[in-house]
C-alpha cells in the first residue's frame, strides 16, 4: 500500500520537506541570534546614556576610531566655538522626518585641539546652495555635554560622500576630513550635544538612539520553528491522504472485478 512513496513525485516531495526542516530551523536560530544581539545592544546603550559625562579626551584623541563599546557615552568638554568653520550635513531628518542640516561645529580644546559638535538639527530654509541661516552658538568658554558618536562612513550609512558640494556644506561627518579642513589636531569621531540647549530650541538636538524596542526578531524564530514542525506534520497528512484515497480507489474496483462473468 506504501509503495506510491518510492514514485518520483514522492521521492522530490520527501526530498523537499528533509530539506525544508533544517533551513528554517537555521533561519529561527538566525533570528534568535538577532534577538539576542539587539536585546544585549539596547543593554549597552542603556548602560552608556546612564553613565555619568567624563572628558572627551579619556575615549577619544586625534585619529582615533570609536569603537562600539564608546558609542553613545556621555562626554564632556571645555572650550569655546570656532563659528567660522561651521559646516552643515546635508539631507538630515528630525524626529519628525523634515529635511533639512544638521550644525557641525569645531570646539576648541583649552590645549589647542577640537572636538567636533553636532549642535542638532535646522531646517532647510533656502536654496540648497547656499549655505543656510544657522542659529549663532554660544560665545565664550563653555562646557558642552554630548554623546559620543564614530565617524561616517558610506558603508555604515549609506550616504554617498559627494564632491563639489557648495562650500561649507559635507555629506558625512568625518573627523579625518575635518582635520586636513581645518589644519588642526581633531579628536576621533564627533559628539552629538545635549547640553546646554540653545534658546528656542534652534538648532533642535538630536534625541537619544532607540534603546527600548527589541524588534519582532524573536516572534520571526518561533514562526519558523513552527513552519519547521508543519512539515512533517503536513508530510504525514498528505500519505494518510494518499493511502485513504488509493483503498478507496481499490474498494470501488473491487465490485466490478467481481460481477465479470467468468470466461467459460
Amino acid at each position: 500500500m506504501y509503495r506510491f512513496l518510492l514514485s518520483r513525485q514522492w521521492v522530490i516531495l520527501t526530498l523537499i520537506g528533509l530539506v525544508l526542516i533544517p533551513t528554517m530551523i537555521e533561519l529561527g536560530f538566525w533570528q534568535l541570534h538577532r534577538h539576542e544581539h539587539r536585546v544585549a545592544q539596547n543593554a549597552e546603550i542603556s548602560k552608556a546614556l546612564d553613565a555619568k559625562p567624563v572628558p572627551a579626551e579619556q575615549l577619544t584623541s586625534p585619529g582615533h576610531s570609536v569603537a562600539d563599546s564608546e558609542r553613545y557615552r556621555r562626554v564632556s568638554a571645555k572650550g569655546t566655538y570656532d563659528t567660522k568653520h561651521e559646516v552643515v550635513v546635508r539631507r538630515r531628518t528630525n524626529s519628525d522626518e523634515e529635511i533639512g542640516f544638521h550644525v557641525l561645529t569645531p570646539f576648541v580644546l583649552d590645549d589647542g585641539k577640537v572636538l567636533l559638535v553636532n549642535r542638532g538639527w535646522i531646517p532647510a530654509n533656502g536654496p540648497q546652495t547656499v549655505f543656510p541661516k544657522v542659529p549663532a552658538a554660544p560665545k565664550g568658554e563653555i562646557t558642552v555635554t554630548g554623546r559620543l558618536m564614530a565617524d561616517e562612513t558610506s558603508a555604515q550609512s549609506g550616504i554617498k560622500d559627494l564632491q563639489g558640494l557648495p562650500d561649507r556644506q559635507i555629506m558625512l561627518i568625518s573627523s579625518g576630513q575635518q582635520a586636513h579642513s581645518l589644519g588642526k589636531e581633531v579628536l576621533g569621531g564627533y559628539v552629538e550635544l545635549t547640553s546646554p540647549e540653545s534658546p528656542g530650541n534652534s538648532p533642535q538636538l538630536i534625541g537619544e538612539p532607540e534603546h527600548g524596542d527589541i524588534g519582532p526578531h524573536m516572534a520571526y524564530a518561533v514562526q519558523w520553528w513552527l513552519f519547521c514542525s508543519g512539515v512533517p506534520i503536513g508530510w504525514v497528512v498528505l500519505v494518510r491522504r494518499e493511502v485513504k484515497d488509493r483503498r478507496a480507489a481499490a474498494a470501488e474496483a473491487a465490485p466490478a472485478t467481481e460481477s465479470t462473468p467468468a470466461a467459460v
